[in-house]
């Protein structure tokens, strides 16, 4: 004779994959069982079952098999003293989706998200994933390992979370995924650190490291004019850590690797009069030049001392999340983010100062991912996004087109709207400067 309830209990996966979130009412009704038989179904499955909420309101979907497991996944959050904190559950659900509330990390919000729930990822997570020039190297060397595509754009919603759990250790912001990636950082801060390149030391390891990373991807700017990089420690009095981003120039004297060495110098000016010209904030950075290359090194703002993290959150991320994905200029995303309660309304001025300031001195590459975020401590949750230092900002009107060719381009100032005048006489002082 078979077990009373053995169907419902046979029938609970499909249900619940067609489902997805669901009420118990919902479920009970879909297996023909009383609401108390199914809690004691659904508190047989343990782990496998993704709850949200606690009262008769609750609801509940399958958890999502990663890797061959169904368990909820931690995320810890490394502060600016370097110590490491498990703030909350990652849970993926079953076919889509997840779970995961962002008030314990001081994150912005909206009403749509404010229970926690993602048609995808949350949108921190997206910010981690590899990127950029850095990530297409790291998912080259771990593609066959980790049995993922070497593009990490063609990463899905499970490559990233399987990625970040296993090997996130040092990504960007100041959260890490999973069990294996904290150990992972553990391990690092566990063992004496004796590996920074010395203060004076840079041109004769910033070569080394240049040729390591183009042998990995290969020299020259993407489509979208991007330069390659690498990451290293790097001992410097004053600073604020030891972490660095570095650009560098190919290491010819080729009319359009002159261009792209001249722009490298030009990112540093502008950063450094957005620094003295303005009052906001920009990353710190240095020249170097050594073996016919040009360095850019910039401070990361994401990092403090040896261990410490601070926050950080793109403008892409946020515009995906809570706004309509698209083009649209960055004074017009701050400013719907801002309607929603993420930030004071300072943050507009801002915003628009730097636009401006992009704009007058030749930058035609100001997208969303090339505008950041973090968190005013211990704001209120309402209104807690402040600017992050500005980076990536150059004259990219003047950069050789990608068969190398450099043409001759005129730049045409622009005019201001009239409630726009009082940010744009800022930023034209600031870019006559530079």
């Amino acid at each position: 004779m078979r077990p009373k309830n053995s169907s419902a209990r046979e029938r609970l996966d499909a249900v619940m994959l067609q489902t997805g979130l669901a009420s118990a009412i919902t479920l009970s009704e879909k297996l023909d069982v009383s609401v108390p038989t199914l809690h004691r179904i659904l508190h047989e499955r343990g782990d496998q079952i993704v709850r949200l909420g606690s009262t008769k309101q609750a609801r509940f979907a399958l958890r999502r098999v990663l890797r061959g497991k169904k368990t909820p996944i931690p995320i810890y959050l490394i502060n600016a003293s370097g110590q490491g904190t498990q703030v909350c559950i990652l849970d993926l659900m079953a076919p889509a989706g997840s779970l995961l509330q962002l008030q314990p990390l001081g994150l912005p919000t909206d009403a749509d998200y404010a229970n926690g729930v993602w048609d995808g990822l949350p949108y921190p997570l997206y910010d981690m994933r590899p990127q950029g020039y850095l990530g297409r190297i790291f998912a080259r060397q771990v593609a066959q390992y980790l049995d993922v595509p070497t593009d990490p754009e063609r990463w899905s919603d499970d490559h990233i979370v399987d990625v970040l759990s296993r090997l996130g250790a040092d990504t960007p912001g100041n959260l890490i995924v999973g069990d294996d990636a904290y150990t992972l950082w553990l391990q690092a801060v566990s063992t004496p650190f004796s590996s920074a390149i010395k203060e004076d030391e840079e041109a004769e390891y910033y070569p080394r490291l240049a040729n390591k990373a183009v042998a990995l991807i290969g020299i020259g700017s993407s489509a979208g004019g991007e330069f390659p990089k690498f990451t290293t420690q790097r001992e410097l009095a004053g600073s604020n850590t030891p972490h660095v981003i570095v650009k560098f120039s190919g290491a010819d004297d080729s009319t359009p690797l002159r261009r792209w060495s001249d722009l490298l110098v030009c990112e540093h000016l502008a950063l450094q009069t957005l620094r003295t010209q303005t009052e906001l904030l920009a990353a710190n950075s240095r020249i170097l030049m050594s073996e016919g290359r040009t360095f850019l090194e910039v401070e990361r703002f994401d990092r403090w001392g040896q261990w410490g993290r601070l926050p950080l959150i793109s403008l892409a991320s946020l515009d995906a999340a809570f706004i309509a994905p698209g083009n649209a200029d960055w004074p017009l995303v701050i400013k719907k983010l801002v309607s929603l309660g993420m930030g004071a309304k300072i943050l507009v001025q801002e915003v628009l100062i730097l636009w401006w300031f992009g704009r007058l001195i030749g930058n035609t590459d100001m997208h969303l991912g090339n505008l950041s975020f973090q968190l005013n401590q211990g704001a209120d949750q309402a209104a807690n996004l402040c600017l992050a230092p500005a980076y990536d900002m150059l004259p990219m009107l003047y950069a050789p087109l990608s068969g190398g060719e450099v043409p001759v381009r005129e730049f045409i100032g622009a005019l201001p709207l009239p409630q726009q005048t009082e940010a744009w006489q800022i930023a034209y002082t600031a870019a006559i400067s530079f």
